[in-house]
């Protein structure tokens, strides 16, 4: 997810996404112990796409605090 797109998403959004990409990546990573995923890149890009969401939080925590 670019993050225009997350920029887009209001926090209520985004706090679903997180929830929903947190367990999707819980789900990746059992899989993975059981047997090795063929796309490591796939996870990598999950991580990545939660960082930015959680940066995206924050960035509007810090803001409403300024106000």
């Amino acid at each position: 997810m670019k993050n225009e797109v997350i920029r887009e998403l209001s926090t209520p959004e985004l706090n679903e996404r997180l929830g929903a990409m947190q367990e999707q990546l819980v789900n990746l990573r059992l899989n993975n112990a059981i047997s090795p995923v063929e796309n490591n890149n796939q996870m990598k890009d999950l991580k990545k796409t939660i960082a930015r969401i959680h940066t995206e939080l924050r960035r509007r925590e810090l803001e409403e605090q300024k106000s």
